[in-house]
């Protein structure tokens, strides 16, 4: 139960984080194209495709 609040906590706070963001920030950091897994899951989902692969 603990982890999912914190994980909610989390997930909250980037939300609030990207909204707070200025328009013009946000649009530069569109343009970097980075895939949205990594952005709010880090680099989990990448090592988890690796391991699936194997």
């Amino acid at each position: 139960m603990n982890v999912v609040q914190e994980l909610i906590k989390f997930l909250t706070q980037r939300f609030v984080q990207y909204l707070e963001m200025p328009r013009e920030e946000r649009r530069r950091r569109r343009q970097v194209k980075e895939p949205w897994t990594v952005r709010w899951f880090g680099m989990i989902p990448l090592s988890l495709r690796m391991l699936i692969r194997r």
